[in-house]
C-alpha cells in the first residue's frame, strides 16, 4: 500500500475535507511534526526541525519548517500531539496539508 498511514478512525465525521470520510485526495510528500497551535477552527499550526549541513563551514544548521493543515473532526488533533500530514491540494489561502494520524 503507498499510503501505509492510512487506516480508518474509530470516528466519524461529515467534513467535505477529510481524507477518508469526505473527498479529499493525499498525493505528495509526507512529514511528521508536533502541534504547535491548534487555536483556529479546524487548523493546526504543525511544525517539525530538519539539521542541515553546511559544508563551507562543515557545521550544521537547524532549520525549523511551520506549516497549516486541515485537521478532521474524526481526528481532532490537540496542542503538543505528534501528528502525520499529507500535501493535497489547497484548501485555503495558506493550507495545502491535511492531519492523516495522530502518533502515539
Amino acid at each position: 500500500m503507498l499510503y501505509e498511514d492510512l487506516k480508518k478512525p474509530e470516528n466519524s465525521c461529515n467534513d467535505i475535507h477529510c481524507p477518508y470520510h469526505g473527498q479529499l485526495r493525499v498525493h505528495g510528500r509526507r512529514f511528521e511534526g508536533i502541534v504547535t497551535s491548534a487555536k483556529a477552527d479546524k487548523t493546526v499550526a504543525v511544525s517539525w526541525t530538519v539539521f542541515r549541513r553546511l559544508g563551507k563551514y562543515d557545521r550544521y544548521v537547524k532549520i525549523r519548517s511551520r506549516v497549516l493543515a486541515h485537521n478532521p473532526e474524526c481526528i481532532l488533533a490537540k496542542l503538543n500531539d505528534k501528528v502525520v500530514i499529507y500535501e493535497t491540494r489547497p484548501i485555503s489561502r495558506w493550507k495545502r496539508f491535511v492531519v492523516v494520524r495522530k502518533l502515539e
